[in-house]
């Protein structure tokens, strides 16, 4: 049973794992570091419980402490019980959710290991937005893809903004960084998969005509929001493809073209 501790100081070193979180820099640089990363919001804390994360400790304001008994009760961590406006001066923002929790960081698979069982992955190169990221894993999940591939450049899944925005989504694909990168792609190749690289280029072949839902193993490509793949992807690339575009638009967010060709890929593929 975890111990709860009523906490009035926002200076107290027993918080330190929380706090500064809208420093993005800070955290990017400490949280990997250290072996940590927060999940926020009750849904999200079970999730990570659910996919294996050892809990660090906890940090409730009251009203959330009856909501989150059976998690104190069962996990042996310390949860820390502050007032609203304390967890404001820890965190630097409102908490609106209430709960907070430093759960640590478990070793990453190797991108061969996640490649020897999956048929649909998605790779992304330079995406360094972390609602980009977020919404991009809750795709996968949702769409069944099998795993995600990050250039050694994409941004953290683990990060705050990251793991809200995929409602914990990123607990359910595995990944791994492919590196080092371009190169890697070979290796992709060579585990017996076809790159197609997404881009809004007219000379690209359609969704359609390219037909990943009827090929063996299929990687898909993305880039970053704004600049998309790089020359060097996109020559690595079995195929250009793109999703067909009406009324003068000539591109989607990445988040968004993302989930389309998701179901591209993965269309008539049982999902679990």
């Amino acid at each position: 049973m975890a111990e709860l501790i009523t906490v009035e100081d926002a200076d107290d070193p027993r918080l330190r794992d929380y706090t500064a979180l809208t420093d993005v820099e800070l955290r990017r640089r400490r949280e990997p570091a250290e072996g940590l990363f927060i999940a926020e919001g009750e849904k999200v804390i079970r999730r990570a419980l659910d996919a294996g994360y050892a809990m660090r400790s906890m940090l409730l304001s009251s009203k959330w402490v009856d909501a989150m008994r059976d998690v104190i009760d069962e996990f042996p961590a310390p949860v820390y019980a502050v007032t609203p406006e304390l967890a404001e001066r820890v965190t630097g923002y409102h908490v609106h959710r209430g709960a907070l929790a430093s759960m640590a960081r478990t070793p990453l698979p190797s991108a061969g290991h996640l490649l020897s069982t999956a048929r649909r992955v998605v790779v992304m190169e330079s995406v360094n937005d972390h609602t980009n990221i977020g919404a991009i894993f809750r795709s996968a999940a949702a769409l069944g893809m099998d795993a995600v591939l990050l250039s050694p450049d994409c941004a953290d899944p683990l990060y705050r903004r990251s793991v809200k925005v995929s409602m914990g989504a990123v607990f359910s694909v595995p990944y791994a960084r492919l590196e080092p990168w371009p190169h890697a792609l070979e290796t992709v190749r060579e585990a017996g998969f076809d790159l197609l690289a997404l881009t809004p280029d007219a000379t690209a072949v359609t969704l359609d005509t390219a037909a990943p839902h009827r090929r063996e193993r299929v990687a898909l490509m993305l880039g970053a929001e704004g600049t998309g793949l790089s020359p060097r992807a996109l020559r690595a690339a079995d195929e250009r493809v793109r999703i067909p575009m009406a009324h003068g638009v000539d591109s989607l967010n990445v988040g968004a073209a993302a989930a389309v060709a998701f179901y591209a890929v993965t269309s008539g593929r049982p999902v679990d």
